[in-house]
């Protein structure tokens, strides 16, 4: 079975097999209300990029409650078996992520990604974007940094000439989520903003990002190849002048990041057959 027909398959009453029973009724489906929270936060281009506290809050109350099921999404779709290849996404594209986009506009963008078991979506930035990701089935490895531009010892590697593609970063993150587990959100320099997911097992994620990726407005997706600290160091032969001893302070963890050509992405684009949302 696709995923595509997956969602076609999904369309059943409450209680039927699948992920369960609803928990609750609902007095407007839940991906219509996250539309109308994220149209909310990020259609005012005059209250900047990042939402305000309040709306973050409003947007991960939803999130927080979304289920897989919302999506007509089964567990007995073959894709989720903890013991399933990326073949089972019935194209032979083994190990390639599926990303159905529900909804976009140039503030925002609602999207599903579908990641088989061991495959990955390899470390990348969302440059002045705020992202809320839910993991909606499976787990899911996640490593994430924020640049340490805040360090006396980020100078060098923005500048040298040597090496421009490699910069200092803190991570984040460096665990294992497995659903249901809370919404995570980045902003523009906090949160992860550079990361990386692996499926542990095959996964389902919901991700809400405003604005969208967008190269005519400086959005360009960049992707990363992360290295150990000393191993870094080993690396870039012309930054040993510095005394760079300090970085390695109790309580946080860094590494550095060299920018990578990614030609072929793991990603390919599936149609969303999902409940719809109402424009009004």
């Amino acid at each position: 079975m696709t995923i595509e027909a997956g969602f076609a398959n999904g369309r059943r009453k409450p209680g039927t097999a699948g992920f369960g029973p609803r928990k609750r009724m609902r007095t407007l489906p839940v991906l219509q209300r996250l539309f109308d929270a994220c149209r909310d936060a990020f259609g005012n281009p005059a209250r900047g990029t990042v939402p305000s506290p309040a709306d973050v809050k409003r947007i991960c109350r939803i999130l927080d409650v979304v289920e897989a099921e919302d999506f007509w999404l089964t567990r007995d779709q073959p894709f989720f078996s903890p013991t399933t290849s990326g073949t089972a996404a019935g194209d032979g594209s083994t190990g390639r992520v599926k990303c159905a986009t529900i909804y976009s506009c140039c503030n925002f963008s609602l999207s599903l990604f579908f990641i088989p078991a061991g495959g990955v979506i390899p470390l990348h930035n969302h440059p002045g974007m705020t992202v809320f990701s839910k993991l909606l089935v499976g787990s899911l490895h996640i490593k994430s940094y924020d640049w340490a531009s805040d360090h006396p010892d980020q100078s060098p590697l923005i500048t040298a000439a040597e090496s421009p593609r490699w910069r200092l970063a803190r991570l984040k993150s460096n665990s294992i989520f497995t659903s249901p587990c809370k919404t995570s959100v980045l902003y523009p320099t906090t949160g992860g903003n550079i990361h990386e997911f692996l499926a542990v097992t095959p996964c389902a994620v919901l991700d809400v990002m405003g604005p969208p990726y967008s190269m005519a407005d400086g959005r360009d997706c960049s992707y990363y190849r992360d290295y150990a600290y000393a191993d870094g160091l080993s690396r870039q032969p012309h930054l040993a002048y510095k005394d760079l001893r300090g970085i390695d302070v109790e309580g946080e963890e860094y590494g550095w990041l060299e920018e990578i050509e990614m030609e072929d992405p793991p990603i390919d684009g599936i149609e969303y057959m999902g409940p719809q949302i109402t424009l009004h």
